[in-house]
């Protein structure tokens, strides 16, 4: 379906039929419009992915730091009790020390033996001195390894809870849209226009009976009424992006005049309600970008009455800005 979206802005003129001209401007915001849908929808999924590989990458940190407070535990145990077999021999190296003195005067057998235990005891001083040394330094490395790893779990969980507050305010800035604007048109909701959030934006969807006579391009004025509410409510959320989306059922228009068929319809219709909004309202046009999606993006695919009835209506589709989430992101 995507290969058959065209998003474009048409500009009506009042004496002449489409010219070429509109159709090659169309397509070059089409264009940028796609970029500019690609690249969020790429920035939400960089998101997404990112969010989901620090947390997998916390998980891990944490297991590993589990681990290595073990170890270390474990090692500091060791430690501890080869401090004491050291503390036992010295008690032992001092008591034959004590032992050789006193009998330095007797046999030579006793003399030869105490001196070989002598030896023996300070060989295995020196050795249980060797492996506390390298207790102590495998300790002091494993400690430092601990505080590296704590300070970049920290780091990183600082990081995720940014993304994640940038995203709940985004989130809370799409839902107190969508009750400023059904505050805005409660004469209107669920008369030909209804209001929902999906997606991380606001939908106002109006139906052809609320803004248009069949086939024509020019809003009818309870249509304009509703428009200028929605204007209102836009001009003060500046950091709000706009798509008007016209759509037309499947039935195909056989046209003469500036209309020649569904595409020509749903972008004109899109064009006229941009143009009503910013004619009522303080809204910079760079904000808005008008489309015409034709019959191809039906919300009823059935070919019926009630069907159709359905596919034919303008929608005003609203995105918070997330210029401070790419912020974020560039920065990390």
């Amino acid at each position: 379906m995507k290969n058959k979206i065209i998003i474009g802005a048409f500009s009506l003129f009042v004496i002449s039929c489409v010219p070429q001209r509109i159709l090659e401007e169309t397509k070059d915001k089409l264009s940028a419009c796609e970029t500019e849908s690609a690249t969020l929808k790429k920035s939400n999924q960089d998101l997404e992915s990112k969010i989901a590989e620090a947390k997998e990458k916390m998980a891990k940190d944490e297991k590993a730091l589990i681990g290595l407070q073990k170890d270390t535990a474990f090692v500091g145990s060791n430690y501890r009790l080869l401090q004491s077999k050291y503390d036992k021999l010295n008690q032992v190296n001092d008591q034959l020390l004590d032992k050789y003195n006193k009998m330095l005067q007797g046999s030579e057998k006793d003399n030869a033996n105490l001196s070989s235990k002598l030896q023996m005891t300070q060989e295995q001083l020196l050795k249980k001195e060797d492996e506390l040394k390298a207790l102590e330094a495998k300790l002091n490395k494993q400690q430092a390894d601990l505080d590296l790893l704590s300070a970049q779990l920290k780091q990183r969980e600082a990081r995720v809870n940014e993304l994640e507050e940038i995203l709940r305010k985004k989130d809370a800035a799409t839902a107190d849209l969508k009750k400023k604007l059904q505050d805005a048109l409660f004469n209107f909701e669920n008369k030909g226009l209804t209001i929902t959030q999906k997606n991380g934006k606001v939908y106002v969807s109006m139906d052809e009976s609320l803004l248009f006579a069949s086939g024509k391009t020019a809003v009818e004025a309870k249509g304009i009424e509703a428009l200028k509410n929605v204007a209102k409510v836009l001009e003060q959320n500046p950091d709000i992006n706009i798509v008007v989306e016209g759509h037309t059922d499947d039935v195909p228009m056989k046209g003469a005049g500036e209309i020649k068929d569904n595409w020509d319809l749903s972008v004109m219709r899109a064009t006229s309600v941009t143009k009503i909004m910013l004619q009522n309202a303080k809204i910079d046009a760079s904000r808005i970008t008008s489309a015409g999606r034709g019959e191809f993006y039906p919300i009823d695919p059935a070919k019926t009455p009630e069907a159709r009835k359905k596919n034919r209506r303008t929608e005003i589709i609203l995105t918070p800005k997330l210029d401070e989430l790419f912020k974020v992101l560039g920065d990390n």
